[in-house]
Parts: C-alpha cells; sequence; structure tokens
C-alpha cells in the first residue's frame, strides 16, 4: 500500500487532532460505536500501520508525555472516589462486590495467559491491567438508556471506585513481575516497584495538602483553572523524574483534596472541562501506536485476554453479588454490563511497557487491541444488561 504525505507542522497535527476528537464525538452520539473506539480506529488509520499519515516521531515524542498528563488527570478524577465520604456513601455492598469482580479479573487473565504458555512477565503485567474499567462509557450508556435502578445505580458506583482496586492491583502486579521472570535481582526490582508506590503516595500528600488549603482561597469561592492543572501537572512532572507512578500519586493527591478541602468539588469540576482533549490526544495516539506486525504474532493471546477477562468480570460479580444477598437481576445481569475498558487500561500498560521494555512491544499491542474489541462490543452487552434487569 502507496503510503499517503505525512504531516510536519506541529500546530496543523495537533489541530486536526482536535477536530478528530469532535468529529468522533458527534459520530459516536449516532452510532453504536463509543468515541474512543472511534479515536482510536482513526489513530490506526493515520499510523504507521494505516496510510503513516502522522509522522512515526510525533507519536514517539509525544505519546509518553501526553500519557503521563492524561493519566494524572485521570488519577485525580478518582481519588474523589476513594475519600472517606465517597466510601460511605457507595456502601460495603458495593465495595465487597467490586472487591470480587477485580479479584477475578486479575486471576483469571493471569490464570488463562500462564497455562497458555505466555511468558510469566507478560502474563502478570497483563493480569494487573484486566481489572481496570471504563467509566465514562458505562455513564454515557446509563443516562442514554434512562433506566434507574437497583441495577444501574450499583452499576455507576461499582465503576466509579474499581478502577482504584484495579490501580492497587496493578502496583502489586508490577513488584511481582519481577519474581515471575525469575531474576536474580528480583528482590531489588520489587523493593524499587514498592518504593515508587510509596514515593507516589507521598508526593501525593505532599502536593494535595497544600491544593486543599489553596482551593477556593486564590479567588473567593472557585478556585481558577491555572490553580489546580498547575498542581496536577506538576505532579504528573515530579512523578516522572522521580520514576514514580504519576497515575498513583495523582490518586493520592485527589484523596487528600477531597479529604481536606470544605469546597473539594470545584477543583475536580475544574478538571472535568479540561480533561477531554488530553484524551483525545490519548486515544488517537494509543491507535496510531498499534503494531500489526506484533499483533499478528499475539493475536491468540490478544483473544485469551479478552475472553478470560470477560470471563472473570462475569464471575467475579455473579459471586459478590450473591454472597452480598442482591436480587437475581443484579446476579444475572451487573457483571455483562461491567466490559468496557479504555484509558485506565492504556496508561497502566504504556507504565507497565516503560518499566519492563523488553515486553512492550507485546503488553501495548494486546492491551491497544483488545481495548478497541472491548469499546465495540462492551457497550452492547451494557445496554443489553440494563434493558433487561430492568424488566426482570
Amino acid at each position: 500500500m502507496n503510503e499517503l504525505p505525512g504531516l510536519t507542522s506541529i500546530p496543523l497535527i495537533l489541530g486536526a487532532l482536535f477536530l478528530m476528537g469532535l468529529a468522533a464525538d458527534l459520530l459516536g452520539r449516532y452510532t453504536f460505536l463509543p468515541r474512543v473506539t472511534l479515536l482510536m480506529l482513526c489513530g490506526l488509520v493515520i499510523g504507521r500501520s494505516g496510510f503513516s499519515i502522522l509522522p512515526g516521531e510525533f507519536v514517539t515524542n509525544w505519546f509518553a508525555p501526553l500519557t503521563s498528563i492524561a493519566l494524572a488527570l485521570l488519577g485525580f478524577l478518582l481519588g474523589q472516589q476513594l475519600s472517606a465520604a465517597a466510601l460511605t456513601e457507595r456502601g460495603s455492598t458495593v465495595i465487597r462486590i467490586s472487591l470480587f469482580k477485580v479479584t477475578f479479573a486479575w486471576l483469571a487473565v493471569g490464570g488463562v495467559l500462564l497455562m497458555l504458555g505466555a511468558p510469566p512477565l507478560l502474563a502478570a503485567l497483563l493480569a494487573g491491567v484486566a481489572p481496570a474499567t471504563e467509566p465514562a462509557a458505562t455513564y454515557d450508556l446509563v443516562q442514554e438508556s434512562e433506566v434507574r435502578g437497583e441495577v444501574t445505580d450499583t452499576l455507576l458506583s461499582i465503576v466509579a471506585i474499581d478502577d482504584v482496586w484495579g490501580m492497587l492491583i496493578f502496583v502489586l502486579m508490577m513488584g511481582l513481575a519481577a519474581i515471575l521472570t525469575g531474576d536474580s535481582g528480583a528482590a531489588s526490582s520489587i523493593a524499587t516497584e514498592l518504593g515508587a508506590a510509596g514515593g507516589s503516595i507521598v508526593l501525593g500528600v505532599a502536593l494535595g495538602t497544600p491544593m486543599a488549603y489553596l482551593s477556593g482561597r486564590i479567588r473567593p469561592g472557585e478556585p481558577t483553572l491555572a490553580e489546580a492543572l498547575g498542581f496536577i501537572l506538576l505532579n504528573a512532572g515530579l512523578a516522572e523524574m522521580l520514576g514514580l507512578l504519576p497515575i498513583l500519586s495523582a490518586m493520592v493527591m485527589g484523596v487528600t483534596v477531597a479529604s481536606l478541602a470544605k469546597h473539594h468539588d470545584r477543583p475536580f469540576h475544574a478538571i472535568e472541562g479540561i480533561e477531554w482533549p488530553f484524551m483525545v490526544l490519548f486515544f488517537v495516539l494509543a491507535g496510531a501506536s498499534l503494531e500489526f506486525d506484533t499483533l499478528m504474532l499475539t493475536g491468540g493471546l490478544t483473544v485469551a485476554y479478552i475472553l478470560s477477562r470477560c470471563l472473570g468480570i462475569y464471575a467475579g460479580t455473579r459471586v459478590g453479588t450473591r454472597l452480598v444477598g442482591s436480587s437475581p437481576a443484579m446476579r444475572n445481569w451487573l457483571g455483562l454490563a461491567l466490559f468496557p475498558q479504555a484509558g485506565v487500561a492504556l496508561g497502566m500498560a504504556l507504565l507497565a511497557a516503560q518499566r519492563y521494555p523488553e515486553t512492550a512491544s507485546n503488553v501495548l499491542t494486546i492491551v491497544v487491541a483488545s481495548t478497541i474489541v472491548l469499546e465495540t462490543i462492551g457497550p452492547v452487552f451494557t445496554r443489553m444488561a440494563i434493558r433487561r434487569a430492568a424488566v426482570e
């Protein structure tokens, strides 16, 4: 296939990508495809596996820093869900169901991939990514359905909090990955990962405390956007410079702000207003980074990852709902509504690839390809589950 002429101007590239995000948003409102899937497919078409319109050096130079920023924004917003007030509001029932869901997804993916002969390091890292879900797509689908009840309320609560548990599992698997490789330096690697996790927590508290104090005081009644974004970007930069985990430190910063600030919702609303442009670039570049050659080699593992993840999520949710005494509708349909996976999983995969470059291509290719599939078929199951639960 002859390649089309590539873009060379950075402003031209950014402008085209933002307009592509607008088109994906509009098209997603009138088709069954979520905008995340459309953005990644656009990236695939214009990337090196497609027509190579997007320069390879642009993807190489911009993907990592944009991922750090996108993860910091996501982590900060997720942190709001882990404050004491938020956990109390969710209730112990939702917390227990979500814990079963993430645990079963983690064990199912890791176990199946190991049984199929996947390298232990690859299996461990993909198992760490598996529990992550996609809150935004689920929120959109619930709003679209106009259905309200026990299942939809529980669904929204679970997707709001299960990425937090998933992130904790991911940090654990990053540390245990060294053991599964049989590397003689495993103990040192585990200590490094645990140190990175501990340092991320310290950094999050150190930045979250002054942010909570300043919230609403620089401009009476409402913090400025520069204030909120400045702290989050400072966190991302320091985490990257110190070799820490940007999403974890941002999550802890969000928890700190949500717990200490009287008007804690205002900085979160400010970030929600600017998150999408960064996510547009993130998803397009993720699609553009997909390598067809690697995908052909890992196609079987990609299918196994998708199937075992969905099976683990459904089984874990079913066990959890049964143990807490949920209704038959909850037991039958809640798990099917939790299949979508996108931004957090992609960010985790990139972090894993940076930590373990020897398996970077396989991890990124499998997660990007599975995200495209799960963001396409996942919403179909979510819609069906919401509608069936409403009439059961």
